[in-house]
């Protein structure tokens, strides 16, 4: 018979307890350290987030935020610019669609090949094409409001406690977004452009043949300069006014419909006030594609056209979604806003309250 197995050692039993032990202790650590880093990690890009006026945490699915490729380095930006990544596809969406249609139907008028023997499209289609980018626009920046404009912008952080820290980075994002696609629409068009204005020709209204009008507005040329202000300026307030109807669950509101209501607010806009000035209403969706076209070699008339017309869908618009705002707030709107206070809020003006330093950093924690 086979002599049985010899048993461990007292000595070697505690030698195993002793390294097995330790084997845990390692992996322990080593499971600690890589939470300690993820966990410095997440610190880091919520301090970045904070500091841009953007919540510490990234409006991402908790499924998504788990998934190995957020740990490369594009990941990681992504996570902390999404909003303004939003805003920026957002607005070069909005942008592509509505000068895309301007140009279509510019470049084509009087081709006797299009179906209908006139050219591919009318006026109409202009404000289709601006309904329709604003609506796939929101859809593409919906996890960052779907602002796609700075005046919008402004006035939600004036009346619905936008963090103001956020203004800028939108801004910037949505300047650019119409500064890029406006660069986009004009390379796909340039030799339709050409073949209007001719090769290295580029003229602004109110030249027979000028095609700056494709990426910005120009003013028509009997109007002074208070009218342009003011259809700018009325236009901009009801723009403002019906966005928060559409938005206020305490009225009828939009819900999800909310882009589909937006595409008919547009069109609508563009069908009753696009005549006079062009319904720019958007420094986004005017001066950064105005300022491309002047990089493009459409020259200083881009600024001095219209009497230097060009401040004013800059300005208008501003003025406009404030005072839109401030109008539905005040004779519509029962919830949380500055016109919901004494003296319609004009007394956190007249009479700052300042916070004591306790008060004022749990308002901030608050507010990213």
């Amino acid at each position: 018979m086979p002599s049985p197995a010899p048993q461990p050692s007292l000595a070697q039993k505690a030698e195993w307890t002793t390294s097995a032990s330790t084997q845990r202790t390692q992996v322990n650590d080593a499971v600690d350290l890589q939470t300690s880093e993820d966990e410095h990690k997440l610190s880091q890009f919520a301090s970045i987030r904070s500091r841009l006026g953007l919540h510490p945490n990234p409006p991402v699915d908790e499924e998504h935020k788990v998934q190995e490729h957020q740990n490369l380095q594009w990941s990681r930006i992504r996570l902390v610019l999404r909003e303004p990544f939003a805003e920026f596809w957002g607005t070069f969406i909005m942008v592509l669609f509505g000068n895309g249609s301007v140009a279509q139907v510019l470049l084509s008028t009087g081709q006797a090949t299009a179906p209908g023997g006139n050219g591919f499209g009318d006026y109409q289609s202009i404000s289709w094409g601006w309904g329709i980018g604003v609506m796939l626009g929101v859809y593409v920046a919906g996890d960052s409001g779907g602002y796609l404009n700075p005046a919008v912008t402004l006035s939600n952080c004036l009346y619905r406690k936008l963090p103001w820290r956020r203004f800028p980075i939108y801004l910037l994002a949505q300047f650019l977004g119409g500064f890029c696609a406006s660069g986009v629409v004009y390379a796909n068009y340039i030799a339709a452009v050409n073949n209007i204005e001719g090769v290295g020709i580029r003229t602004v209204p109110p030249s027979k043949t000028a095609t700056a009008g494709i990426f910005c507005t120009y003013p028509q040329a009997f109007l002074t300069r208070t009218n342009m202000f003011f259809s700018e300026f009325i236009t901009s307030t009801v723009l403002m006014f019906v966005i928060f109807a559409l938005q206020d669950h305490s009225n009828l509101g939009a819900g999800s419909l909310l882009p589909l209501g937006l595409f008919f607010l547009i069109f609508g806009l563009g069908a009753c006030f696009g005549y006079e000035t062009g319904y720019a209403i958007n420094l986004a969706r005017d001066f950064g594609p105005r300022l491309m076209s002047y990089a493009v070699g459409y020259g200083n008339e881009v600024w001095s056209a219209g009497g230097y017309y060009f401040w004013i869908p800059m300005i208008a618009p501003f003025f406009g979604c404030v005072f839109g705002g401030f109008l539905y707030d005040l004779f519509i709107y029962t919830g949380e806003s500055p016109v919901n206070t004494p003296w319609l809020g004009l007394k956190r003006i007249v009479v700052p309250e300042f916070p004591s330093r306790k008060t004022k950093n749990s308002r901030v924690n608050d507010e990213v």
